[in-house]
């Protein structure tokens, strides 16, 4: 079976719930964020590609068509360039029909390769790349061991886009609990409107088992945002996103981890969105949303 090949737990973006997905890497380079969880229980590993070759071979072998694959794990770009190259050269010869590679990179595996090497990536069908920014505020950054500045990430964001790489980035609203977070806010919206990704989404903060955060909530030392206090931080960011008329990033802020769901493009719908988010807060959605949520979850749904 194809689910005996994948080594567990597996992540993909919600945009790739129909795509192929091979994991060419296990786990995350980086892996010391203080709020993820997914990888802690792996150990970083680039699989031979004699291995990943025989899963190709197999995918071909149980799939007639496919338009997308996602390599997987948590920053599959990391590996040596000569290595992904090979086998996106072997997806390409099984898999002729495929519209789209995509995959997750961090900040530093895009600054550690070249502009030729990213050029070659590119040109064998990698069109689409994920990148957290979390937050675009150096302190934020620092407190949540991103292991890289917003210059950094603005640096690589832009390289991939000057190469012809969409971009999707993804920040993450009440990350500082219920401190301060006018500067996350206002700097993520302006390092935005440097990058001005194709794709942007912002989540908010979920405290998962044996994270960083996690062990500083049972300490007293991390207290979670209120659902009123995400959605001014949200406003903030967006107040602060402003890019020229001629450019444009398709929003979304519609992940179960939301209390608002909000959705639209960049710039031309910046004032519904903040429209739509102050009617919320100003007819008390959030508090009303957070009840019925939890007497839901007393039920078991």
């Amino acid at each position: 079976m194809i689910d005996d090949l994948y080594n567990y737990p597996l992540y993909r973006p919600p945009s790739e719930a129909y795509s192929l997905i091979i994991q060419i890497t296990l786990g995350c380079s980086h892996n010391k964020c203080t709020f993820c969880n997914m990888y802690k229980g792996k150990q970083f590993t680039i699989k031979p590609f004699e291995k990943v070759k025989s899963e190709i071979d197999f995918f071909r072998s149980q799939i007639k068509h496919i338009d997308k694959i996602f390599l997987a794990d948590g920053d599959a770009l990391i590996m040596r360039t000569e290595s992904l190259i090979k086998i996106l050269k072997y997806i390409n010869l099984k898999f002729p029909e495929v519209k789209r590679i995509s995959l997750y990179a961090s900040p530093r595996s895009i600054l550690l390769k070249t502009e030729k090497e990213l050029e070659e990536i590119r040109n064998l069908g990698v069109s689409l790349v994920y990148m957290g920014l979390e937050s675009g505020d150096n302190e934020t950054l620092k407190e949540i061991n991103k292991g890289a500045t917003a210059e950094e990430i603005t640096e690589a964001a832009l390289k991939m886009k000057k190469i012809g790489f969409q971009l999707s980035v993804t920040v993450i609203a009440g990350i500082l609990g219920n401190k301060d977070s006018t500067n996350h806010a206002v700097n993520t919206g302006k390092v935005i409107s440097k990058i001005i990704p194709d794709y942007l989404g912002i989540l908010c903060l979920v405290v998962h088992p044996e994270t960083d955060i996690d062990i500083q909530c049972k300490k007293g030392e991390f207290v979670e945002a209120s659902g009123d206090q995400i959605m001014e931080e949200i406003k903030l960011m967006i107040e602060n996103i402003n890019i020229p008329d001629n450019e444009k990033i398709i929003f979304r802020s519609n992940h179960a981890s939301n209390y608002l769901n909000l959705k639209g493009n960049f710039p031309e719908d910046k004032d519904r969105l903040l429209d739509d988010i102050n009617y919320a807060i100003s007819n008390d959605y959030i508090r009303q949303r957070n009840e019925q949520y939890l007497k839901y979850s007393k039920k078991g749904f």
